[in-house]
């Protein structure tokens, strides 16, 4: 199941850089786009374990630099790069209890734009990203025309990849509970790090193996 779930992030990134105009290009080892990838979006991410440094001759290497190594054994240090965060890959199988809790699909692009401030991405959501089909942008209202928390859920195929999780004015169980709804009957895949891997182990994601993000 983690490498469902590393190709469907790798997906995820791709489709978010296409819609900067910043296609990538990918192979049995890596995804890799050669400008430098939008805010908070890795310029590489690995495919398969066992990968080296080589791979950095696929993106633009200098400082801001990121590589997300799905497997965690990756060493960058001596290339002047940093782990920036470790995190833990996660899965929730179909079958499991929905959740108590129903996100508003956001539709529009002032919907989205008001979305995006709330989750902090801000111009990171393209417009683009809305006339996916395989992509809902979910919302918890907050009864004022904003957004107090909210997620995304990507269809790669056999797996729905759960990102940008966030809870700013509300509890993180409401906006798990209305991730579980949304993805009712599939295999959730996505990661987590430090105390947002409670709220999502306790609405059934269990850790499937570790990642790391190194920037340099």
């Amino acid at each position: 199941m983690i490498h469902l779930a590393v190709r469907e992030n790798a997906a995820w990134c791709d489709l978010v850089c296409g819609t900067h105009g910043r296609p990538g290009v990918r192979d049995a080892d890596a995804w890799s786009v050669p400008r430098r990838s939008p805010p908070f979006h890795p310029d590489a991410v690995t495919l398969r374990p066992g990968l080296g440094a080589d791979l950095l001759r696929r993106i633009d290497a200098g400082p801001g630099a990121s590589v997300k190594d799905s497997y965690a054994d990756l060493d960058l240090a001596g290339h002047g790069f940093d782990v920036l965060f470790e995190a833990q890959w996660l899965h929730r199988p179909p079958g499991g209890p929905a959740g108590h809790e129903t996100l508003v699909p956001v539709t529009t692009v002032g919907d989205l734009t008001a979305w995006a401030h709330a989750h902090g991405g801000g111009s990171i959501f393209r417009p683009g990203l809305l006339a996916d089909p395989r992509v809902r942008i979910l919302g918890l209202a907050d009864g004022h025309g904003g957004w107090s928390g909210g997620a995304v859920l990507h269809d790669d195929g056999e797996v729905v990849g759960v990102s940008n999780v966030f809870a700013r004015d509300t509890a993180p169980e409401r906006v798990w509970a209305g991730v579980c709804t949304a993805g009712a009957g599939r295999h959730l895949v996505g990661y987590e790090q430090d105390a947002d891997l409670a709220p999502a182990r306790r609405h059934g994601f269990r850790t499937i193996g570790p990642l790391r993000v190194w920037l340099r």
